[in-house]
């Protein structure tokens, strides 16, 4: 029993939500602006049987509104025309506990920052290239890429890994266990590699070593990044 509430304690201690993102459910966006809306057509006015502010000629009061762009009008590369496309798709991304920010807008290249649940769950680049790219370049056409922007992250080191580990050295002390940092390999490269040492009965538990293994990855935000054990 004691092990099944370590577990339960470690998942549930730090408010996050890993779900991963549909692509197909953010590519449903809302079609609110691609209804072709008849607005340009004369409104007769109510109040037709009031002569009194017609100019006394007995012509009927009209209105003539301006319709919102459809899909079918692509868009000019602008800051504002990125960010309308991208309010379009923000509820999906709430939803899930995240959001999306325009970092910067280079020539052709917009470069995205995904937030919240969004930047670490393991399928921000599905998220990004499948919904987020592919709904901008259908509305404006001159983008050429879209990439996502990574916030800083610490260095990769045994104090930052260390500030990771003491968060959750209480719940492991409660079943006698302990957790140290075994190697740090390949700082800087592609895939660097974090071994870690667990001993005592929590170092029987997968679910508490993908807890420990998660909780890195948000810390760094180091693409590749991988947690072995020892």
């Amino acid at each position: 029993m004691k092990l099944y509430a370590l577990a339960t304690a470690l998942t549930t201690a730090e408010a996050f939500t890993s779900t991963y993102y549909n692509g197909a459910t953010i590519s449903s966006i809302n079609s609110r602006c691609a209804t072709k809306l008849g607005m340009t057509d004369e409104i007769i006015s109510p109040f037709d049987n009031n002569t009194e502010d017609d100019g006394g000629d007995g012509s009927v009061s009209t209105a003539t509104f301006t319709p919102l762009p459809s899909e079918d009008e692509p868009l000019d590369l602008t800051w504002e025309n990125v960010d309308l496309v991208l309010e379009e798709m923000r509820p999906y991304l709430i939803q899930d506990g995240g959001n999306v920010a325009i970092s910067e807008i280079d020539g052709p290249i917009v470069r995205l920052e995904l937030q919240g649940a969004c930047g670490t769950c393991p399928s921000s680049t599905q998220t990004m290239k499948m919904g987020l790219e592919r709904k901008l370049l259908e509305r404006i056409p001159e983008i050429q890429e879209v990439i996502q922007a990574m916030p800083e992250s610490p260095d990769l080191n045994n104090e930052q890994i260390n500030i990771v580990l003491d968060s959750v050295r209480p719940f492991l002390q409660v079943a006698g266990g302990t957790i140290d940092v075994d190697s740090i390999t390949g700082e800087g490269g592609v895939q660097p590699t974090v071994t870690l040492k667990m001993e005592g009965s929590a170092a029987s538990l997968n679910s508490v070593k993908l807890e420990i293994a998660q909780r890195l990855q948000r810390h760094f935000m180091i693409s590749g990044l991988r947690v072995e054990w020892a």
